[in-house]
C-alpha cells in the first residue's frame, strides 16, 4: 500500500512526472511538469467562461447591423453589357497587324477596360453628353447653394459637370468577366431610373471612346509611316551618294559578281587576293607532294623505282635481257666466248643494258622535274601573293570609311524596306477597321433595390461580433491568471497535483461528505491515496494550508483525516488556525473551552482536550480561545515540543492551519512538519498569489508535496463532467441497491 510505485486505478494519473521518487530524507524531489499546450478542452474553457461576454457581444452586433440595415438608404443597381473583343474582328488580310495580344495578355487587356471605365476622363464624357451639370437629379437640388461668390454661369456650369463627374466615378461598378469577355457597367443610385440611364451612357461612351481612339489611331499611324518613308528615301539617297564619290576618289572597284551574306560589298583586289591566296595554297600543296616523292626516290636504285617496275617498255627490254642470258649460258657450256654467236650475244647484252640504264635515269630525271617545276610555280605565285596582299592592305584602310558608309546605307535600304510594307498593310486595314468595343444589351430600370441586403449584414454583423467577442474573449482570458484547469496548476506553479475535487454545491456538502459512494468523496479517496504514497510512514505530521481563506482546506482536512483514520491508522486532526478556527463547526460540535491553546499552556492535558467519537481512531484537537499572540505560540519550543510527541504517539498528524497570506503562521509550521500539501481553489484564486504563498512557505524551509485543486469545475476547463467524474459514479448504484 505504501509502495511509492504502486498506482491505484482510480486515481487520476499525474500530468507530470518526477525526476527522482525521494530525496534520502523523503522530501519528495523536483518535479518538471509537462508543457502545456492549446487544444480543444482550451478553446471550450475559455468558450464557457466567457459565454455571457461572446453572447453579449453577439447579440449588440446583430442589433447593430439590423439598425444600420433599416436606416441605410436603398441603393439600385442597373447593369448594362458591353462585349471586348481583344483580338478584334479581321476584315482583311493582314488587318491584324496591330493586334499585338498574346493569349497570356487577354486578362491584362480586360484589366485595363476595366480601368478605363473608372477613369476620370470617361466619367467626364458621360457627365458632359448627359448635360449632369444643369441636371438636379444627381447633384440633388441643394447644389446650388454651394456656389462660390463671384463665379459666372458657364464657370458654375464646368464646375457641376466636374462634381457630377466624381459623383460618377465613384458610383460605376464594372464587373470583371472570369469566363467570357463581356463586361457589366454597374450604376449604383438612390434613384433607379438615373441608374439605369446612367449604366446606359456609360456603355454607349465607352464604345464610343474606343471607335474614336481606333481611329486616331489608324490616321496617326499612316501619316507617320508616310513621313518616316519619305525622310528614309532622303536619307538612303544621301548615303548611297556619299558611298559612291568616296569610291570613286579612293579607287575602290566592287566586283559585282560576287555576293557576300549579309549585303556586304567585295572589291576586285580583294577578290584577286583571295583567289591568289587559294592558288598559292594548291602550289604549296602539289609541291610539298613531288618534294616528298623525290626525297623518297632519290637514293633508291633505278631498277627498284616503282615507275621504273611500272613502265612495259623496259619491263619488254628487261624481259629480252634475260633471254639472251638464258641463250648465253646455254651456248657457254658448249663453246667458248671467241664462238661467233657468242660473241653476238654479248653485244646484243650490252645495247640492252644501255637502254634499260638510260630508260630508268630518265624515269627518275622527269621525276626530280616534277618537284622542281612545283617549287618554282609556288615561288612565282608567293610573290604574286605578296605584291596583291600590300595593294589589298593599302585599300583595307581606304575600306574603313567605305564600309561605314555602305553599312549605314543598308541599314536605310532595310528599314525603307519595313516602313514601305508597314504602310501598305497599315493602310489596307485602316479604312475597314472593325470596334474591339460593341454594346450588348442595355440597362433596365431595377425593380428592387440591391442594397441594404439584410441577410449579407446580418451576416457581416455576425463575424464582426465573433471577431469581437474572441478578442475580447481571448484579452479578458490574458488578463485573467486564475486557476483554470488541472493542467494549467502544474505547468504554473510547478508542482505535482495530488488531485482535484469537484465544485459541490454548499447546501449539498453534507450530503456528498456522507456518500461514500459521492463523487466528491471518490475524489476525496484518490487524494488520500495519491498522498499516501508521496509520505513514507516514517513522516506522519502533515500540514494542508492554502494562499487565502475559504478555499476548501479545512474541509480537505476534515475529510482526509476522517479517510485515514478509516483505513485503521490513529489520525489527530489540529485545528492550528488560532485566528478563525473552523474544525469543531465542520465536525458540529460545539467549540470547547479549552484546545490546543489549553495544551501548549500545560492547562490541561491532550487527553482532556482531544474530542473523540467523531470517527473511529479519529481525535480532533480544536481551539478554544483564540490568544492574542498566535504567531508567538505556534513559535514556541513548547509547540515544537508538543508536535513531536504528537508524531510518536499517533500514525498520522494532520495541522490544519490558517492562510499564508498576510500572516507568518503557515511558513513558520510549514518548517516545523514532514510535508506540506497546499490548497489551491479553482476559478478564484490567481496564479501570482499561489506562487507567491509557496515561495514563502519554501523559502521558510518547508517540503511543499504538492497541490490539491479544490472546488473543480470541469465546463470551466473545458471539459465534460460526465468525462472528469464518470469513473467515480462506477458501482454507485449497485452499492446503494
Amino acid at each position: 500500500m505504501n509502495d511509492p510505485t504502486f498506482i491505484t486505478a482510480s486515481e487520476p494519473a499525474p500530468q507530470g512526472r518526477w525526476l527522482d521518487s525521494y530525496m534520502p530524507d523523503g522530501q519528495l524531489a523536483h518535479y518538471q511538469p509537462q508543457p502545456h499546450s492549446i487544444n480543444l478542452a482550451t478553446v471550450r474553457g475559455i468558450l464557457f467562461r466567457q459565454r455571457w461576454l461572446i453572447a453579449g457581444v453577439l447579440l449588440a452586433a446583430l442589433i447593430g447591423g439590423v439598425i444600420w440595415t433599416l436606416m441605410a438608404t436603398p441603393m439600385y443597381l442597373a447593369t448594362s453589357k458591353v462585349k471586348v473583343e481583344p483580338y478584334g474582328r479581321y476584315i482583311v488580310e493582314g488587318q491584324d497587324v496591330d493586334q499585338g495580344i498574346a493569349a497570356s495578355q487577354i486578362y491584362d487587356y480586360i484589366s485595363t477596360q476595366i480601368e478605363v471605365l473608372k477613369s476620370r476622363n470617361l466619367a467626364e464624357m458621360v457627365a458632359k453628353e448627359a448635360n449632369l451639370g444643369a441636371r438636379y437629379d444627381l447633384l440633388g437640388k441643394d447644389v446650388d447653394e454651394r456656389r462660390p461668390p463671384n463665379m459666372s454661369d458657364a464657370q458654375w456650369l464646368a464646375e457641376k459637370e466636374k462634381i457630377a463627374a466624381g459623383i460618377l466615378a465613384s458610383s460605376i461598378a464594372p464587373q470583371m468577366p472570369t469566363e467570357n469577355w463581356i463586361i457589366g457597367i454597374g450604376f449604383k443610385s438612390s434613384n433607379r431610373v438615373l441608374a439605369a440611364e446612367m449604366a446606359n451612357a456609360y456603355a454607349d461612351a465607352f464604345v464610343a471612346l474606343e471607335s474614336r481612339d481606333t481611329i486616331s489611331e489608324n490616321s496617326y499611324a499612316v501619316t507617320y509611316l508616310r513621313e518616316q518613308i519619305d525622310l528614309s528615301r532622303e536619307r538612303l539617297e544621301e548615303a548611297e551618294e556619299a558611298a559612291n564619290l568616296y569610291a570613286r576618289n579612293s579607287g575602290i572597284v566592287v566586283d559585282q559578281s560576287v555576293a557576300v551574306e549579309g549585303g556586304s560589298t567585295v572589291t576586285l583586289t580583294a577578290a584577286n587576293l583571295s583567289g591568289i591566296n587559294q592558288r598559292v595554297a594548291e602550289a604549296k600543296a602539289t609541291r610539298i607532294a613531288a618534294e616528298q616523292r623525290w626525297r623518297s626516290l632519290q637514293n633508291l636504285p633505278t631498277t627498284q623505282l616503282p615507275e621504273v617496275q611500272a613502265s612495259p617498255v623496259l619491263q619488254g627490254l628487261i624481259g629480252q635481257r634475260t633471254d639472251k642470258r638464258v641463250e648465253l649460258a646455254e651456248l657457254r657450256q658448249r663453246y667458248n666466248d671467241d664462238f661467233p654467236q657468242i660473241r653476238t650475244l654479248l653485244s646484243q647484252l650490252a645495247v640492252l643494258d644501255g637502254q634499260i640504264e638510260r630508260s630508268s635515269a630518265d624515269i627518275k630525271s622527269q621525276i626530280r622535274n616534277e618537284f622542281v617545276i612545283a617549287r618554282n610555280q609556288e615561288q612565282a605565285l608567293e610573290a604574286e601573293l605578296a605584291s596583291v596582299t600590300g595593294d589589298t592592305l593599302v585599300e583595307q584602310d581606304l575600306r574603313v570609311q567605305y564600309g561605314s558608309l555602305e553599312r549605314e546605307a543598308q541599314a536605310l535600304r532595310d528599314q525603307l524596306k519595313v516602313l514601305l510594307d508597314r504602310y501598305n498593310q497599315v493602310n489596307s486595314a485602316a479604312n475597314v477597321q472593325s470596334g474591339a468595343v460593341s454594346k450588348l444589351d442595355s440597362a433596365t430600370v431595377p425593380g428592387a433595390p440591391y442594397e441594404p441586403n439584410m441577410l449579407q449584414n446580418m451576416t457581416l454583423a455576425l463575424v464582426f461580433g465573433i471577431a469581437l467577442a474572441a478578442g475580447l474573449a481571448v484579452l479578458r482570458e490574458t488578463l485573467d491568471d486564475r486557476v483554470r484547469s488541472i493542467e494549467e496548476v502544474e505547468e504554473k506553479i510547478g508542482l505535482p497535483l495530488l488531485g482535484y475535487t469537484p465544485h459541490v454545491q454548499e447546501p449539498d456538502l453534507d450530503g456528498a461528505g456522507n456518500d461514500r459512494f459521492s463523487a466528491l468523496m471518490e475524489a476525496y479517496s484518490s487524494i488520500r491515496a495519491s498522498i499516501d504514497f508521496s509520505l513514507p510512514r516514517s513522516k506522519n505530521v502533515l500540514l494542508l494550508t492554502s494562499s487565502s481563506s475559504s478555499e476548501g482546506k479545512s474541509t480537505t482536512s476534515v475529510i482526509l483525516a476522517e479517510l485515514f483514520a478509516s483505513l485503521g491508522r490513529k489520525t489527530l486532526l489540529i485545528d492550528v488556525d488560532l485566528r478563525r478556527p473552523s474544525v469543531a463547526r465542520l465536525v458540529n460540535i460545539e467549540r470547547p473551552k479549552v484546545g490546543l491553546v489549553e495544551v501548549l499552556l500545560g492547562h490541561v492535558p491532550l487527553e482532556v482536550a482531544v474530542v473523540k467519537g467523531v470517527h473511529e481512531n479519529l481525535e480532533i484537537l480544536p481551539v478554544g480561545e483564540i490568544p492574542p499572540n498566535p504567531t508567538e505560540i505556534i513559535d514556541s519550543p513548547e509547540f515544537r515540543a508538543f508536535l513531536k510527541q504528537c508524531s510518536e504517539d499517533y500514525s498520522l498528524v494532520i495541522l490544519d492551519s490558517s492562510p499564508v497570506m498576510g500572516l507568518a503562521d503557515a511558513p513558520i509550521l510549514s518548517r516545523l512538519v514532514d510535508g506540506t500539501i497546499f490548497i489551491l481553489e479553482a476559478n478564484r484564486v490567481p496564479f501570482a498569489h499561489a506562487r507567491n504563498a509557496i515561495r514563502r512557505i519554501r523559502a521558510a524551509g518547508g517540503n511543499v508535496l504538492g497541490v490539491i485543486l479544490t472546488k473543480y469545475r470541469a465546463l470551466e476547463a473545458g471539459e465534460s463532467y460526465s468525462y472528469q467524474y464518470g469513473y467515480y459514479e462506477y458501482g454507485r448504484d449497485k452499492a446503494r441497491a
